[in-house]
């Protein structure tokens, strides 16, 4: 279960030094996609999709995770260097559901309506807190420039009171301008999402992977 308990040091999946080595090519070869992509004016720009909007997935297996970590915060950094000719906006869903119980001032209490309550009931009123409407709110932002790309991280972090899918249902018109990549540890066969590559986590047919 998601611990609200410690929201400075959020759970963070092990990556591990024995990952496959089929895991670490795949990633490779996700990372220089990722790259050219960066770079593109026509991706920046959000053209060559037909009448579908910039959704798209960057897939990988969650035993990476930290490796993932670092390349975003790297990606970070080097947009606002200057070396890359975008401008990455990351929102972290961890960070954006302690946003949200912040916001409603709930997230002192939480620790302890979980110990009177249990953990069943205070995953439903969290998500009835924390819903899919309210996740939205805390991504979006504006104003929006031209070469804008947004990083949705901490997708593994919030389930499961927030399904991807559900999320991206609420943030078309935000990729309707903006290409929005979901930063994925799991699979997605372009129908449907499997979140750690065993969980399924809804069909979607509106994103497109990176590869």
């Amino acid at each position: 279960m998601l611990n609200l308990q410690n929201p400075t040091n959020p759970p963070a999946p092990a990556a591990s030094s024995a990952a496959p080595r089929s895991a670490l090519a795949d990633l490779d070869a996700r990372t220089q996609v990722l790259r050219d992509r960066l770079a593109d004016p026509e991706f920046l720009q959000n053209r060559g999709l037909g009448n579908e909007v910039g959704f798209f997935t960057f897939c990988y297996n969650p035993a990476l995770e930290l490796y993932v970590r670092q390349l975003v915060a790297q990606l970070v950094g080097e947009s606002e260097g200057g070396r890359l000719p975008c401008r990455i906006v990351e929102r972290n869903l961890y960070d954006a559901l302690l946003g949200i119980c912040r916001e409603r001032r709930i997230l002192d209490r939480i620790p302890q309506q979980e110990e009177r309550r249990g953990q069943e009931a205070l995953r439903t009123q969290l998500q009835k807190v924390a819903s899919a409407d309210a996740f939205a709110k805390a991504v979006d932002y504006s104003p929006h420039q031209p070469t804008d790309v947004v990083f949705l991280t901490g997708v593994g972090e919030v389930y499961p009171f927030l399904r991807a899918h559900v999320l991206l249902d609420n943030l078309q018109h935000l990729a309707a301008e903006v290409p929005v990549i979901v930063f994925y540890p799991g699979k997605f066969t372009g129908q449907s999402l499997s979140l750690f590559g065993r969980l399924d986590d809804g069909n979607y047919y509106r994103a497109f992977d990176l590869i």
